[in-house]
């Protein structure tokens, strides 16, 4: 059997980004796994900040993507809890209070997935082999549920919210203006809406609803009308009248973070090393700097070094150890923190949303971090 250079477990973005980026080096790249199964009527969003942008830019997956998949945020409020009748806090960002072209862009998952698909078939030193073909170096991207990191003896107990995402695409009756919104509610609910093109041009978002698995599932099964009443309830009409455009997905929600992402001759990336919580919508950014830190590393080795050195890899771990853990620990503090029901906790975060957007440069900080830059 013929061997690679790098054996690439998991076929999704983070696995076929970090394929590209190794072959671009000269590397002969194995992907393994099934291929992406056709998702029709995909209803996933992904925002992605600047660093994940140049990345795919680099990659030459950007530019190839057609316009109506993506969709630049040039704002974004965040609403904190009125539920009871009491006021709720609020938190604005603006690009171009912060000197930026963009807070992040919005990209159709179906899309991204497509073209990166199709930019693995252009490359020569990407070829799809079995799982079992001998490499210097295993590199697991198969996401939460990796088989082949528990074959390996890697720790990774998620902690479980109890909650559920559900996704769908919704159409509202004025243009949403770039501007994201993001509403915090009773029970530790997250209320997102991402501006997109899909299915109206200039006047669509994304739904990221996260709330309670029992919620979660009645929100599911809801007819069309009654779906659209609880939404256009939670938003209190702050983006318009919404009404459904598409089907309704859900997954569950769980923090997880494996307590070894490299050893000799593996590594772990994206979501088979970490998982947070949606409310940033960090997830991919994490996996897509997981591959650009891979990336260099591997790049700037001695010539001496194996590709699976240990040592070479823990450069890679020590990079990523801090962002990954800090953007795990501020999300899971985020829900706890609005999850609690109290009047005084109520009160407390509401305030505490009101007096940090008063702090422009602590809010110059957050978007800085959350773009990568």
């Amino acid at each position: 059997m013929q061997s690679v250079d790098v054996l690439i477990k998991g076929r999704g973005a983070v696995g076929s980004s970090l394929a590209l980026a190794l072959a671009a080096q000269g590397l002969t790249v194995g992907m393994a796994g099934a291929a992406l199964p056709s998702r029709t009527g995909d209803v996933r969003t992904y925002a992605l900040n600047a660093a994940s942008v140049e990345l795919l830019t680099e990659l030459k997956v950007w530019g190839s993507l057609p316009a109506s998949a993506i969709c630049p945020v040039y704002d974004m409020v965040v609403y904190g809890d009125a539920s009871a009748g009491r006021a709720g806090g609020r938190l604005s960002f603006s690009a171009w209070q912060q000197g930026l072209r963009e807070l992040a862009v919005i990209v159709d998952a179906a899309a991204l997935d497509a073209q990166l698909a199709t930019a693995l078939r252009f490359s020569p030193h990407v070829h799809v082999v079995a799982d079992d073909t001998p490499a210097a170096l295993t590199a697991l991207c198969e996401g939460r549920e990796s088989a082949a990191r528990s074959a390996l003896g890697v720790q990774f107990e998620p902690k479980a919210y109890g909650h559920h995402a559900l996704a769908a695409r919704v159409s509202a009756d004025r243009g949403h203006q770039g501007v994201a919104r993001q509403w915090f509610g009773p029970g530790g609910e997250v209320l997102a809406l991402l501006p997109f093109e899909q299915p109206t041009a200039g006047a669509s978002y994304g739904l990221v609803w996260s709330c309670e698995q029992a919620r979660a599932d009645a929100l599911k099964c809801m007819s069309a009308a009654d779906f659209e009443d609880e939404l256009n309830r939670a938003t209190d009409g702050a983006a318009g009248l919404l009404t459904l455009g598409s089907e309704r997905a859900t997954w569950p929600l769980a923090l997880a973070r494996a307590d070894a992402v490299s050893g000799a001759g593996w590594v772990l990336l994206g979501d088979a090393a970490h998982v947070v919580h949606p409310l940033a919508g960090q997830g991919l950014n994490l996996g897509l700097a997981d591959v650009a830190a891979l990336s260099r590393v591997l790049a700037g080795r001695e010539a001496w070094r194996p590709l699976g050195d240990e040592r070479l890899l823990r450069r890679y771990a020590r990079e990523r150890l801090a962002p990954t853990l800090a953007m795990g620990e501020l999300t899971d503090a985020l829900q706890r923190l609005f999850a609690h029901g109290s009047p005084a906790a109520h009160g407390l975060r509401n305030r505490g949303l009101d007096a940090l957007n008063q702090l422009t440069p602590v809010k110059r900080w957050l978007t800085h971090r959350a773009l990568g830059l």
